[in-house]
């Protein structure tokens, strides 16, 4: 949840304000050409919180530190919006996907319509539930897919911890009845608004694929505004030989109200 002191009235997204979100964007591309361009739906951990009134645009990514010719080069990179219009409804549009697999030249892949529930208030219970349900639309020749799952988050002083169990079906003609189900973990300890360190690790049982490893993350309130912006950056290291030996994550996120 965000500092009460940022909540104001509702607004819709203030795209008429070009010049500062052009400059949030410019900052994401600087910090996402450092880690080597990226994507994020297989490398987040998401939160089930919604604060209402609350508008983000964020870029996120990965990229595959990994000579194995099924993984060097592999990278992806994802833009989004989003506007919580409740207290427990956040939409988020994927405006541009782009991937580039192994051995082949990158590509935009398509959009995604993602939805956060909040189903508790924050402390109400032993943890914190929500739930993601989201559309995936492919403009190449792969499937269109839906996803869903639970979002549970902890909080314990200092100490956060998320879960994620997620199920993906792809859909469409030629789409099998075959549900592929993922996890994640979070754990962060805040030393300060600006640096909270932590592990993250994932999990594909269908792609026998496990990793995790350090990342850091942070929040800067924006002078004068009532923006913030927060940042995540990390490596994952493969558990086992399926999965890549490093994944470099990005994450450069503005929110405003």
């Amino acid at each position: 949840m965000r500092p009460s002191c940022l909540q104001k009235s509702p607004m819709v997204l203030p795209f008429c304000s070009a010049c500062r979100f052009s400059r949030m964007l410019v900052l994401g591309a600087v910090l996402f050409t450092a880690a080597g361009m990226a994507r994020a739906d297989d490398f987040i951990v998401y939160s089930p919180h919604v604060q209402k009134s609350q508008s983000e645009i964020e870029l996120r990514g990965f990229r595959y530190d990994d000579p194995r010719a099924d993984f060097t080069g592999g990278r992806q990179a994802e833009l989004s919006v989003s506007h919580a219009f409740t207290d427990w409804w956040k939409p988020e549009i994927y405006l541009a996907r782009y991937e580039r697999e192994p051995g082949s030249r990158g590509r935009l892949v398509g959009y995604e319509f993602e939805n956060t529930f909040q189903f508790t208030q924050p402390g109400e219970y032993w943890a914190d539930f929500g739930f993601l349900a989201a559309y995936e639309h492919q403009t190449s020749s792969d499937l269109d897919a839906v996803e869903f799952g639970p979002l549970m988050e902890k909080t314990a002083g200092r100490f956060t911890h998320r879960v994620n169990l997620i199920w993906e079906k792809k859909i469409g003609a030629g789409a099998s009845g075959k549900y592929e189900f993922r996890y994640s973990y979070s754990g962060t300890y805040t030393v300060s608004a600006v640096f909270r360190p932590g592990i993250e690790a994932y999990g594909r049982p269908s792609d026998r694929s496990y990793q995790a490893g350090p990342i850091v993350a942070g929040e800067w309130h924006v002078p004068g505004t009532t923006g913030s912006i927060e940042y995540r950056i990390g490596v994952v290291l493969g558990i086992n030989a399926s999965a890549p030996r490093r994944t470099w994550l990005a994450q450069v996120e503005y929110e405003f109200f």
